[in-house]
C-alpha cells in the first residue's frame, strides 16, 4: 500500500514528547495520586455568560453550516477586539475564524510555505510547532535562545539563521513554555530583520491577555509590520475554554481570501453556536477571566518562592502565560531524565524541557494549573529531590 508523505514526515513529532504526560495520565487513571503539572489545560472555570451563550444559540438552531470565512457578528467581535487592543482599526476582512489556534497556525503555514521553503523558530518552541511545519512540507529551523537571556530571541540570532530559503518567521509571545513576552523594541528590531529578508512573520498570541509585568506587543499591532503578519490566537488559554475550538487568524486583507481557500479544504466553516459563544467572550467583561489571571500569577511567584534560594534548582517569574520553565541543570540529569524520575519517586507529572527543543535542555515545565497549595507542595518536593541528586554527585 502507498501513502503520502506527510505521514512519514510528522512520525516522532507527536506522542514522544508527551511520554511522561501520558504515563501520567495512565497512572492516575489507575487510581494513582498523581500531581499533574505537564499540560496547560486550565484548572480554574469558563465565564458563565459565554457558556450559556453557547447553549441559548444551540437551542435557537444555531448548528446549521457557517460561512467560510466566520459568521459576520464573530468577525466584527475579533476585528473590535484587535482594534482595541491595538489602537489600530482592524476590519473583519482582515480575520479569518479558526477551530483554535493550532487551526489557525495550520491554515498560515499551508498557506505561505511548501516544500523547499525554510520556517524559522525560536528554541525552546511550543511542542506541536515542528509537526505544522513538517505537514506543510517545510523545513523546520531552530533559532536558538539562552536561559540567561529569559529565553528571548534576538534579531541578531533569526538573521544569522536566515538562508536564500527562509520564506516564514514563527514567533510565540507570551511564550509557551518560556513565559518569555518580547518588547516593543524587540519587536521593531526582528521586523527591521524579516523587512529586509521579506519575510512573513505568524505570530501565535493565544497567551496576549495573560502577561504581568511585561507589557504585549505585536507584529501585527505595529504599523510598519502589518502587512507582512498574521497573527493567531484563541479564546482557548484567556477564557478557560480549550475545548471550544474557537480562535482567529488576523491578516492583511489581500491574505484573508487565500487563507479561506485553505480553510475550506480542512473544515469547511465551524460551529455557529461557538462562534456566537465567542462573541460573548470578546465583548463582554468576566469575573471569571480576571480571576484566573490573578491565580496564575500568584501561583507563579508561589513556585518561584518555592524553588529559588536552592544551589540545585531554579526558576525566574514569567513575564507571561501560565507555565514556568525550571533549571535543573546543576543536578547532571537531562530535562526528560528529570522529569521520569520525579514522576517514578514522587508522582509528579511534568514536561520535559527537550520536549520544547533544544534550548529546553536541562530545564522542566511546570504549567500552572492546580492550586497554590499543591503546587507549592509539588515544588518543595522538586527542590528536595534536586538537592539530593546534587548532594550526591558532590
Amino acid at each position: 500500500m502507498r501513502f503520502a508523505p506527510i505521514s512519514d514526515r510528522l512520525a516522532g513529532l507527536g506522542a514522544a514528547k508527551w511520554a511522561v504526560h501520558n504515563e501520567g495520565l495512565r497512572r492516575s487513571s489507575l487510581g494513582q495520586q498523581v500531581i499533574m503539572l505537564s499540560i496547560g489545560e486550565p484548572d480554574l472555570p469558563p465565564p458563565a455568560k459565554v457558556i450559556d451563550q453557547a447553549i441559548s444559540s444551540m437551542r435557537a438552531g444555531r448548528t446549521k453550516y457557517a460561512a467560510g470565512q466566520g459568521e459576520p457578528e464573530a468577525l466584527e467581535a475579533i476585528a473590535r477586539h484587535l482594534s482595541k487592543r491595538s489602537g489600530n482599526v482592524v476590519t473583519p476582512e482582515e480575520v479569518l475564524y479558526t477551530a483554535g489556534t493550532q487551526n489557525g497556525l495550520c491554515t498560515a503555514l499551508y498557506t505561505l510555505v511548501q516544500s523547499g521553503d525554510e520556517v524559522l523558530v525560536p528554541d525552546p518552541y511550543y511542542a506541536t510547532y515542528e509537526g505544522l511545519v513538517a505537514a506543510s512540507g517545510a523545513t523546520f529551523v531552530p533559532v536558538p535562545t539562552s536561559p540567561e537571556n529569559g529565553f528571548h530571541v534576538t534579531a541578531e540570532a533569526i538573521e544569522r539563521a536566515i538562508t536564500p530559503r527562509s520564506r516564514v518567521l514563527l514567533l510565540n509571545t507570551p511564550s509557551n513554555p518560556t513565559g518569555a513576552v518580547l518588547s516593543e523594541q524587540e519587536i521593531d528590531a526582528i521586523g527591521d530583520v524579516c523587512e529586509r529578508h521579506d519575510l512573513w512573520i505568524i505570530c501565535d498570541e493565544v497567551y496576549a491577555d495573560m502577561t504581568y509585568d511585561a507589557p504585549f506587543c505585536s507584529p501585527f499591532d505595529r504599523k510598519q509590520l502589518r502587512h507582512r503578519t498574521l497573527a493567531v490566537s484563541s479564546i482557548s488559554k484567556s477564557h478557560a475554554l480549550p475545548g471550544f475550538r474557537a480562535g482567529w487568524v488576523a491578516c492583511p486583507a489581500e491574505v484573508t481570501p487565500r487563507l479561506v481557500l485553505v480553510a475550506e479544504a480542512m473544515l469547511f466553516g465551524s460551529q455557529p453556536f461557538i462562534e456566537d459563544a465567542l462573541v460573548v467572550a470578546l465583548t463582554e467583561q468576566h469575573d471569571e477571566v480576571q480571576r484566573m489571571r490573578v491565580a496564575y500569577r500568584e501561583r507563579a511567584q508561589v513556585l518561584v518562592e518555592a524553588i529559588n534560594g536552592s544551589d540545585a534548582v531554579s526558576a525566574r517569574m514569567p513575564e507571561g502565560g501560565m507555565f514556568v520553565m525550571v533549571d535543573v541543570r546543576a543536578t547532571k540529569l537531562s530535562g526528560q531524565e528529570f522529569a521520569w524520575k520525579l514522576l517514578d519517586d514522587h508522582n509528579i507529572g511534568v514536561m520535559p524541557g527537550e520536549s520544547f527543543g533544544l534550548g529546553g535542555a536541562g530545564h522542566i515545565r511546570i504549567a500552572l494549573t492546580v492550586e497554590a497549595s499543591v503546587l507549592r507542595k509539588a515544588c518543595e518536593i522538586i527542590r528536595t529531590m534536586a538537592e539530593s541528586l546534587v548532594a550526591k554527585a558532590k
